[in-house]
């Protein structure tokens, strides 16, 4: 019981059962000249709306012979109506159906003929932001299709004969063999990247998923040597419908490319010319969730109608065929938008303040980069496991990468792969026990040290089969971190041997830096295993937990290799080749720099644990030093599977993001001797291949066991 006397400002109060907040309730209050509180708000949050309304029974449209159900978990709307449309856009309902209530769940039945018809769910509800009912419009969280920028919700029924492509329900027994996680390689590559360049690719399908139906353009010749040589997973980054890019693709602007061609290779204009428009052009990584469930329009040639469920599943056949399983990149961590009016806001709208992550203070926390979810929440969980699973079945989905995975809790993550690997060939027309799951288990922000439970971080994911990326390897190799100094040399850029000017200390310190990189290589090349023992720099035989990072963290976390994922480069920051010329001397010659490059590529392919690259690795692919291309247009993302041009030296990159390192690329992107030549390109291929053949033929396990490894 408050005494409302006392609290005369916002506050919280926590119900616990042991360790466990099922009750978060917060009030504010109104007092009079005397003091004393004359009124007061309050919101029950997650914590008993899951033990009052946890659900799990069927949700979204559930389709059958007769009929077309509707159902929608929204405990504190007072009234739902669904708004029914013929056409994706524009006009008036044809038909406002009232759904009824039972335990929080809302349900409506309609007649079969709605199917082909879109709807978008009114929900009169009280909403935490206003402090007031508001209605609320928005889509089904468990939409299956959409029309174009996620309008409307399609009523799509995913099992119909219609939408599926020949030879659909054989895929299960045609696709890639995989014996153990052990076999697993991965490559990255985002969908517009892969064809937005190629010209050997039909103007109408490049940058989107009926490019990978061409098994004959330069794209789709150069990922069949990739998995002829031992590439097993090719991972999509992020392909469900998100914000930044708008569906309809006669909106979109350009540049003007012969013009940029122009232009000074360390010139400032290229990058004010791609910025100016960057919100308004077809690229974007995707990282902006605002349905997980349905593919996004803008990759298919109509953003409307079942077309892009339709061509995402021609692309996992036409992957699957050259022998390349699919890994997705999921994004269940944060949400595009919240509140009761974005127009990119849905689950906010349908039970406001439940799915998203609070702080104490009431407010949402943002530490992922906007909108935290709350996985903790049950019906969170079950909409992300729910997610997962139809990916798997009715896309045929392979493997999920997960974004910022230490903001999901453990307990999730184990559900998830339980679900995943309990689908079978018989029943669901998947073997789940070949679904990989893996993830970047980074822990900060309120989850940091299991602050709002225990969380799927690396030190907490040992023994569970689930693959976190390795971060101790790739900064051993490269130097320093992506939130150092860019300068800061590692293992394969020259550490203590090629100076390059930064200032790492002493020769004795520079000595034992090298030294120390050289150990956490050693633990990363044995799949950074905890109990994995080896000779050190000192010449004591430790464990791998035993060897610490340099802020004092065991460098080993895994119980098994294929909890590991190493990497030396990924979408994030910048590319392979870009890193390496960064942070080497600037009179080496690029002969070096490709072969550091071709180092830190063979060092990952030839370690145990799951190798994983990022697309152009192997092709000395540069985005011009730009360190965080999510947003900078097919300009500074350019791919030439051609082998003819790296995309070193367009410009200067974004200033968003690299200002502040302009006075170290200037100089780098005007040395002509920085670019690599076609020459340079062909021979980084062929060594990449060369070392997918040795590490597919097995010669790894010998190599990786060497005491005198590096």
């Amino acid at each position: 019981m408050l005494n409302q006397d006392k609290y005369t400002r916002p506050i919280a109060c926590y119900e616990l059962v042991g360790s466990e907040v099922i009750g978060l309730y917060y009030f504010s209050s109104h007092e009079t000249a005397n003091g004393r509180c004359c009124e007061a708000t309050g919101l029950q949050l997650p914590g008993v709306l899951d033990e009052l309304f946890a659900y799990t029974g069927p949700l979204g449209a559930v389709f059958s012979d007769e009929a077309i159900s509707l159902y929608l978990w929204a405990p504190t709307a007072q009234t739902v109506r669904a708004f029914l449309y013929r056409e994706p856009l524009g006009g008036d309902p044809f038909k406002i159906v009232s759904l009824e209530e039972v335990e929080g769940v809302w349900t409506a039945k309609g007649p079969k003929d709605w199917e082909g018809c879109y709807y978008v769910y009114e929900v009169c509800v009280y909403h935490w932001t206003t402090l007031q009912v508001e209605k609320c419009y928005a889509n089904d969280p468990y939409s299956r299709g959409l029309s174009s920028n996620g309008r409307r919700t399609l009523l799509v029924n995913l099992k119909s004969e219609a939408l599926k492509n020949e030879e659909w329900d054989k895929l299960a027994d045609e696709k890639p063999c995989i014996k153990s996680f052990a076999d697993i390689s991965i490559y990255e590559l985002h969908i517009r990247d892969f064809s937005a360049n190629d010209s050997t690719v039909s103007p109408d399908v490049r940058g989107g998923y009926e490019a990978f139906t061409l098994q004959e353009s330069a794209g789709m010749r150069h990922l069949k040597k990739l998995s002829d040589a031992g590439i097993t997973h090719v991972h999509l980054l992020p392909t469900f419908q998100f914000a930044g890019v708008d569906d309809e693709k006669e909106k979109w602007k350009f540049v003007d490319v012969k013009k940029l061609e122009m232009l000074p290779p360390d010139s400032d204009e290229q990058q004010f010319q791609i910025t100016a428009i960057q919100n308004e052009d077809g690229y974007n990584w995707g990282y902006n969730p605002v349905l997980w469930g349905v593919p996004k329009g803008s990759y298919a040639s109509n953003p409307n109608g079942p077309s892009r469920t339709v061509q995402f599943r021609k692309m996992v056949q036409a992957l699957n065929k050259i022998g390349l399983r699919v890994v997705m990149d999921v994004v269940y961590n944060h949400l595009n938008a919240s509140g009761p009016f974005d127009e990119n806001s849905v689950l906010d709208k349908i039970v406001p303040g439940y799915y998203l992550r609070r702080n104490a203070d009431g407010f949402i926390e943002h530490s992922t980069c906007i909108n935290n979810t709350a996985s903790e929440h049950f019906m969170v969980e079950r909409l992300i496991i729910d997610d997962l699973l139809c990916w798997a079945v009715d896309y045929k989905v392979d493997g999920f990468r997960f974004d910022l995975m230490g903001h999901i809790m453990k307990r999730t993550m184990l559900r998830a792969k339980a679900a995943l690997h309990g689908l079978s060939k018989e029943r669901d027309g998947v073997d789940g026990s070949c679904i990989y799951i893996y993830g970047e288990g980074w822990d900060f922000g309120e989850v940091a040290k299991n602050g709002r439970g225990i969380n799927a971080s690396q030190f907490n994911l040992g023994g569970t089969g689930i693959g976190s990326f390795n971060d101790r390897i790739r900064d051993a190799i490269l130097g320093g971190s992506p939130f150092g100094h860019p300068l800061q040399q590692g293992f394969a850029t020259g550490l203590f041997l090629q100076r390059n000017g930064y200032d790492h200390g002493t020769q004795a310190k520079e000595k034992l830096m090298l030294a120390l990189s050289k150990d956490h290589i050693q633990v990363g090349m044995a799949a950074n295993l905890r109990d994995y023992v080896f000779t050190n720099h000192e010449g004591n035989e430790v464990k791998g937990s035993e060897v610490l990072t340099y802020d004092g963290s065991p460098v080993a976390y895994a119980l098994s290799p294929t909890e590991t994922v190493n990497y030396v480069s990924a979408h994030d920051n910048e590319t392979l080749f870009d890193i390496v010329s960064l942070k080497t001397p600037m009179s080496i010659s690029v002969d070096e720099r490709c072969r550091m490059n071709h180092l830190a590529t063979s060092i990952i392919a030839l370690a145990q644990g799951v190798p994983f690259f990022h697309c152009g690795d192997e092709l000395l692919r540069s985005k011009s030093l730009d360190r965080d291309s999510y947003n900078s247009g097919d300009w500074f993302n350019r791919l030439d599977f051609t082998y003819n041009d790296s995309n070193w030296g367009v410009g200067l990159p974004p200033k968003e993001k690299n200002e502040k390192n302009w006075p170290l690329i200037k100089p780098r992107l005007a040395d002509p001797s920085f670019k690599p030549q076609k020459s340079n390109i062909l021979a980084a291929v062929d060594n990449f291949l060369n070392m997918l053949r040795i590490r597919n033929a097995c010669v790894f396990s010998i190599l990786v066991h060497h005491k005198s490894l590096v």
